[in-house]
Order: structure tokens, then sequence, then C-alpha cells
């Protein structure tokens, strides 16, 4: 186990493309540290640096106190888990496992000991004579697991390791990982696209965007406090609805409507008065919509809305809809574009809602949720 400190670390490539700018992060020891964004935002990039599979441009790196910025990947002593399982196709599972221990010169009586120590972890005693094709994509991912884990490494480096099993899978291992860590309680770097992923697993979650640090903390705060509109509209999912209105009096005025604001509002983002006669960007998560109609929504004030269309989820409905309003880019690069020419909002409603595609209703929304950005920096009005 060990500290990992990167200080102001710099990816450059050759034609000055800035992969990573200025990435400056410590991971505790035994801390499960998410990395995620968008596509291109250089998480990965971020990681095989530590691997030491990228070159640094400039800054330092430190592994359990021990300047690696120079060492090869072998000396780091880090153990990674890649996208692709990468296991040997004519060794069994014992074999994949027990390879790097073999490699090391250890004995047999060693690896035959550690190896069942592992697979008792990871429920793999009884396929340690069969080969990955008789596997099952998860079982071929423990096998991996197993592998890394076998090393006993100062931390664990992981690249989108359930990219390639199926929805239901994924949610089953991203739980068997996440307990496994706390278990190991090994340092763990994880990169991920899937925000999902961050906020299950994580201790702390970093996200990044075009090669900068925008925010690291607990999943909790993230969502909570989100400080800019791209964190804000980045976590969660359904993402953050984010509009342009004009602060007037207690009032977030926009072209069809207005919303009353409570004094609560200026409590939790001081920066808010400064804007008093003003454009800024206000943003309200999807569950804090509600159908008016329904008593979750009776007490608060509505906006009308027009419902575009209805995704049923069972548990719940997801509803997109029609508001008079400007939408601001939250600046995620994979956000899903409206090419209706009207501002898309998102909100989630109790499965009891009758609510209908094309019906124009009253959407209720809870001002005490609402959080307030920059119009220009995007940055939050704290």
């Amino acid at each position: 186990m060990a500290v990992v400190v990167l200080d102001k670390i710099c990816k450059t490539y050759g034609n000055s493309y800035h992969a990573i700018k200025d990435l400056s992060l410590t991971i505790h020891d035994g801390e499960f540290l998410i990395l995620v964004g968008p596509s291109g935002c250089g998480k990965s990039t971020a990681l095989r640096m530590i691997a030491g599979l990228e070159e640094i441009s400039s800054g330092t790196l430190s592994i359990g106190g021990q300047d690696v910025v120079d060492l090869a990947p072998k000396d780091r002593d880090i153990a990674m888990v890649f996208q692709s399982y990468a296991l040997y196709p004519h060794m069994t599972v014992f074999d994949n496992i027990a390879f790097s221990m073999k490699l090391a010169g250890k004995t047999k009586a060693e690896r035959t000991k550690r190896v069942h120590e592992i697979a008792k972890i990871l429920q793999l005693e009884s396929l340690l004579g069969n080969k990955p094709a008789q596997l099952s994509g998860g079982q071929r991912q423990r096998v991996a697991m197993g592998r890394a884990m076998v090393r006993e490494p100062a931390a664990f480096l992981m690249d989108e390791p359930l990219s390639n099993l199926d929805a239901k899978l994924r949610v089953q291992m991203r739980a068997e990982i996440a307990s496994l860590q706390r278990q190991l309680g090994v340092t763990t770097i994880y990169v991920t696209h899937d925000q999902t992923e961050a906020l299950t697993m994580g201790d702390r979650v970093a996200v990044l965007k075009g090669g900068v640090l925008q925010q690291v903390d607990t999943p909790k705060a993230l969502y909570h406090r989100p400080v800019n509109a791209f964190v804000a509209g980045f976590i969660g999912s359904p993402s953050m609805n984010l509009f342009e209105g004009r602060l007037e009096g207690m009032r977030i005025h926009l072209p069809g409507f207005s919303i009353p604001l409570s004094d609560s509002a200026f409590e939790r983002a001081p920066g808010l008065s400064a804007f008093e006669g003003k454009a800024l960007i206000f943003g309200v998560r999807p569950e804090d919509l509600y159908d008016s109609r329904l008593p979750s929504g009776a007490s608060y004030p509505t906006i009308p809305v027009v419902v575009k269309s209805i995704e049923e989820l069972g548990s719940e409905l997801i509803v997109h809809l029609k508001i008079d309003a400007v939408r601001i880019d939250s600046g995620d690069p994979d956000a899903v574009e409206d090419l209706s020419g009207a501002a898309n909002a998102v909100a989630r409603f109790e499965a009891v809602s009758t609510v209908e595609t094309g019906q124009s209703i009253n959407l209720a929304i809870d001002p005490a949720k609402l959080h307030f950005f920059h119009p220009q920096t995007h940055m939050a009005l704290n």
C-alpha cells in the first residue's frame, strides 16, 4: 500500500497538443480514487503516466514516497487491469494468475499457496483448471483481477475494466470490485467514462475535462456542490438541466415564466445577490422537478411545459420536456444536442404519474434545490 502523489503533471505530444495540464492529485494510502470524464479528457493518459507507459513531459510523480518519473513500469510496484482481459488463452486460470510469480522465481509451493488464497477471495477455486475460453466475461475479469492481486502491489491501476461486460454484469462486477478493494485496502486508481460507476465505487472522484482537473471530492459533494456547470452537467444521470435566467428581486425570470426564490437560495449561494438585474445560469436536477398533479409536487411553484417523450422504467418515468427557456451547454462534448430548436429539460416523475406525450402540463419545481453559476466563467456562485 502507498500514497500516490502527482504534482503539476503535464503531457504534451509532438504536435503541441496538451493532453494533461498541471494535474496535481494526492491519492491516499488505501484510497479508491476514480478518474472520470468524457472521451478525450485525458483520464487514461494520466493513468498510463502513473504506470510508466506514457512519458511525463513535466512535473513529478511519487509512489510510496519514491520518485518514479524515471523508473520503468516493472520497477514502480504497481499492477494494472485493462479494458481487455489480456489472458493467455493456452494457460489455465491457475497458470494465468501465477504467471508473474513464476517469472519472479517463486517456488511452486509459494505459487500454489498464493493462487489459492486469491482464488478463494475471487470465488474462482472451482475454475482454476479451466482455460479462458471456458469462462464467462465476469469470470475472465476476475481472473485478470487475480493476476494483478497476486503480485501484492503498492497500487492497483484499472483502465475501464468493465467496458466489455453487459449492463447487468457491469452492475454486479462494480459492486464486487468495490467490495474487494475495501477488503484488500490497496491504493487504487480507476479510470471510467461512466459517471454512475464513479459515484457508486469511489471514495473520491476526480473529474477531468480537456486534460484539466475540474474537481476532486466525495461522490456526495460532487453531486450536491459542483464547482462549475461542467461538473454539474456531467455528474448525475440524467444530467442537471442548465438554463439562462435573469435575477430580479427574489425571482429568476425567463422568457415565458419566472421562478420565485427563497432566502435559503441566497444563503446557499452568497454570490447570487451580486447578479441583481443581470443574467446568470441556473440548474435543477431531474429529481427536483415534479408532476404538479401529484402530492409530491403540489406545494411547489409551477412552470408551463410540453411533454416531448417519456421513458417508462417501471419504478419511475424519465420525462423529456419542451420549455420556453434558453438551455446552456455544460461543456460536455459527449452531451446530446437538442436539434428541435426548443430547449430540453428532463424530469424524474413517480411511476403513478399519468402524464402523456404531447400534453401541456404544469411542471412543479423545488426552488430550494436550484444551483447558480456565473454566466461567463460557469463557476458556481458560492
